[in-house]
Parts: C-alpha cells; sequence; structure tokens
C-alpha cells in the first residue's frame, strides 16, 4: 500500500481562473467603447504593451495592427496570439482554438475584454508600462512601515 506524500499541493489549477468580465460587457466602459470601435490599434496596442511588458511599444503594436488590418484583413491572428500570452501569464481559462475564434468573430469585444481585465488586475494601459511599474514602485515605497516594538 504506497503512503500519501506529506507534502500535497493545494491551491488553485493553472488555467482555471476566469476573466473578470464577460466577452459582451463592452459597455461596461463606453469610452473603451467608442475607442475601440473606431481605432481598435490603439486599444490592441496598449495591450500588447502590457502583455509584453514593454518590450512592445504601444505605437509599434498597433501600427502593425492598422497595418494587417488594412492590407491583409488577418488582424485577428495577430491580436489572438496576444490573448494566449495574456491567458498563459494571468492563468485564464479557454484554449487557443477558442482564442483564435474570439479574435475572428469578436475581435473589438476581445479587445476591449482584454483591456478590461488588465484594469481589473490593477493596471493602468493608458500610462503603459513603464510608468504601471513606477507606480507600483511608488505605492510600495509609500506603503507604511511595519510597527516596531521596543525592546531591551
Amino acid at each position: 500500500m504506497a503512503k500519501p506524500s506529506a507534502g500535497a499541493v493545494t491551491g488553485v489549477p493553472i488555467g482555471s481562473a476566469s476573466w473578470s468580465t464577460g466577452l459582451c460587457d463592452c459597455f461596461d466602459d463606453c469610452g473603451l467603447c467608442c475607442t475601440t470601435c473606431w481605432c481598435p490599434c490603439i486599444t490592441f496596442g496598449r495591450v500588447a504593451e502590457m502583455v509584453d511588458r514593454g518590450s512592445t511599444s504601444c505605437g509599434t503594436g498597433g501600427a502593425l495592427y492598422a497595418l494587417l488590418c488594412a492590407f491583409t484583413w488577418c488582424q485577428f491572428a495577430y491580436s489572438c496570439v496576444y490573448r494566449g500570452k495574456m491567458r498563459a501569464q494571468h492563468g485564464l481559462g479557454d484554449a487557443a482554438c477558442a482564442d483564435c475564434c474570439v479574435h475572428f468573430w469578436c475581435n473589438k469585444c476581445a479587445l476591449c475584454q482584454e483591456y478590461r481585465e488588465l484594469v481589473a488586475r490593477g493596471y493602468d494601459p493608458k500610462l503603459g508600462w513603464h510608468l504601471n511599474v513606477e507606480r507600483g514602485a511608488a505605492a510600495a515605497a509609500g506603503a507604511a512601515p511595519a510597527v516596531q516594538h521596543m525592546g531591551r
């Protein structure tokens, strides 16, 4: 008879978290909805910069998205890659096939959902990656120090 291991692993399985908002909750943020409707390259660029942790700038990601949209109509393939990266980083459910389907059929809704997810996780995609990092460092530096007791 096998003995159970002493250090059982507990916690939430990887990939089991759910999105904080639904795919069709676009009107939760009307400004974002309008921006994404008229110029999805802006929303995509902001999401790409945050997901790539600053290695892709908002301008670069957005420009590439716009070029793909203008000349190939295959921008959904590019944006679904970032949805997959985001799912992997944050342990969100779904699968690669679902990412492609969502971005093919509901690209703008998917971009809005990804943006809202970043906001729900404490980021401000409008600021870009580097200002979000600075903001996080400033918040940590401004935190109240731990209470210390005097002893002999």
